[in-house]
């Protein structure tokens, strides 16, 4: 397994959490759900630093075709960080949440 996590710094562009979080709110979220060996992906902010990523963790190595980083087209530039690692180790906790699939503010309604 691998995960891989983008982040970017926002301070100097036009783009805002809030409007990154309306983006996944109208649909940018959706074609993920398509990809080959995606197991998770999540969107963070982080509010206090105007920061915006996203993790992704995969069975195998990530396809080498994803769907288009719109996020990078709203903020105006790719991630300020990208890195990518091998996971050696996973563990799931006791939950209450059947399935994490549609959870977060930008996907209520």
């Amino acid at each position: 397994m691998r995960v891989d996590i983008a982040w970017w710094d926002l301070d100097g562009t036009s783009a805002t959490i809030d409007a990154l979080r309306t983006h996944l709110r109208d649909g940018a979220a959706g074609p993920w759900a398509e990809v080959p060996g995606l197991r998770l992906k999540f969107w963070m902010a982080d509010r206090d630093r105007n920061r915006w990523g996203a993790v992704m963790l995969w069975e195998n190595d990530r396809p080498a075709e994803l769907p288009p980083n719109l996020a990078a087209g709203l903020i105006g530039h790719p991630p300020n960080h990208r890195m990518s690692f091998e996971i050696e180790a996973t563990v799931e906790g006791r939950y209450s949440h059947p399935g994490l699939d549609g959870l977060g503010p930008a996907l209520e309604t």
